[in-house]
């Protein structure tokens, strides 16, 4: 797989510009920077959320990790994390934990952290461990239109 075709017509039905990067296959978002020469900051990664109902996906960079209190209370709403059952009964076309951290597509509410959309450039996993999906920074930001913005995250 090199990316999940919910994804992939999504991207071109949006008029995406992109760029698909082979790496070496990596299980974790630091990794998969490292593996993909792009700098923890440019990398975004998805966490899907539950409040019980309704799934919701965060996006902030690979370099840090996720404030879940900060996050509850700038939405004003209780959250836990989405069980791996959960999110791949959701992200059906993509491997296991390598979600892409595009929600729209995938039915769901968005959170992107401030921080990502200073990004000039930002890489994401496609679906797949082993490739990146490259896009400009405006782009991303047209990937999920409708998406909360905040400052839920801090540096690892």
């Amino acid at each position: 797989m090199t990316i999940a075709p919910t994804l992939q017509r999504y991207m071109s039905d949006q008029g995406i510009s992109y760029d698909l990067i082979q790496h070496e296959p990596a299980m974790t978002s630091l990794g998969t920077a490292h593996a993909g020469h792009v700098p923890g900051d440019r990398l975004a990664k998805g966490i899907m959320l539950s409040d019980g109902q309704n799934y919701m996906l965060a996006v902030l960079p690979a370099s840090h990790h996720l404030r879940l209190s900060d996050l509850k209370m700038e939405l004003g709403q209780e959250l836990r994390l989405a069980s791996e059952d959960e999110i791949v009964e959701v992200f059906r076309d993509c491997d296991r934990g390598a979600i892409p951290p595009v929600g729209t597509c995938y039915g769901l509410d968005v959170i992107v952290e401030d921080s990502v959309e200073r990004q000039p450039d930002v890489y994401f996993e496609g679906g797949d461990h082993a490739t990146l999906v490259h896009v400009k920074g405006d782009d991303f930001a047209r990937l999920n239109p409708r998406a909360q913005h905040g400052t839920f995250s801090d540096r690892m």
